[in-house]
């Protein structure tokens, strides 16, 4: 009679991760056969943490994708099929700074941005105002930046379009910049679509008695990681993490 296994499978959304096995080393690896029990777990997802035992048959049941053949193959194997059941299985993975982030069901639907974000719970109070929906397209993966505020406020067609299973939507959290010198409220402060340093410095309360416009410094980091110092006036752009730094006058 066979002995009945626990064993232990980690999926990181639709990759597969290691695997630990809850008995002794095998010199050879072990094959998995009917009464074996697993444990699955998907990471972001608790909800989806499953304990399954193997059929006479060789199968298991996972919730969403139904039967999984795994008899007679390893745990490693048995990890492949069940995250490339959940890869094509009509899943809408949905990532980043969102209420609750996870992965939906499609359920032969039809789904636009602004719906799959409403079933995330919407955006946090530190997202960005663009996110990125990532699709695969003939095996080539295309990254789509999108306007939220296009897509969810005024329901911009061309932003607000159709979600696909398989899609990634993905919220980057939201850019800052920091003021400080002779500013009347210095510190960190969200950095705006085509904000100017005029406006950066109208968010810190402006300029203070004591401080001046004139040798405004903005330092910068460069795509190389160097931090430089740049000379500036008030209609310039800001960058993401740009400090700004405002003088006291000599007078």
């Amino acid at each position: 009679m066979r002995n009945v296994l626990t064993h232990f499978l980690n999926l990181l959304l639709l990759a597969c991760l290691s695997v630990g096995v809850a008995h002794a080393q095998q010199q050879r690896a072990y094959l998995l056969g009917a009464g074996d029990v697993i444990r699955i777990t998907v990471f972001q997802n608790l909800d989806m943490q499953t304990d399954t035992r193997v059929s006479d048959q060789g199968s298991i049941t996972f919730p969403l994708i139904g039967n999984v053949q795994v008899g007679g193959g390893t745990t490693t194997q048995a990890e492949q099929k069940i995250a490339a059941a959940l890869k094509s299985g009509g899943f809408v993975l949905k990532l980043g700074y969102v209420n609750r982030p996870g992965r939906y069901p499609m359920e032969d639907q039809v789904l636009h941005l602004a719906d799959v974000l409403s079933l995330a719970g919407g955006t946090t109070l530190v997202a960005a105002d663009q996110l990125y929906v990532i699709r695969n397209l003939s095996g080539k993966e295309e990254r789509i930046p999108v306007d939220l505020e296009a897509a969810v406020s005024y329901n911009d067609l061309g932003k607000n379009f159709e979600i696909f299973a398989g899609d990634t939507i993905y919220v980057p959290k939201q850019q800052y910049i920091y003021i400080y010198g002779q500013v009347n409220r210095p510190g960190q402060y969200r950095l705006e679509r085509n904000m100017t340093v005029m406006q950066g410095l109208a968010v810190g309360g402006g300029v203070t008695l004591r401080g001046t416009e004139k040798g405004l410094t903005v330092r910068r980091r460069d795509a190389g990681g160097k931090v430089e110092t740049l000379n500036v006036s008030v209609q310039d752009k800001l960058a993401p993490d740009d400090v700004i730094y405002v003088r006291e006058s000599v007078f």
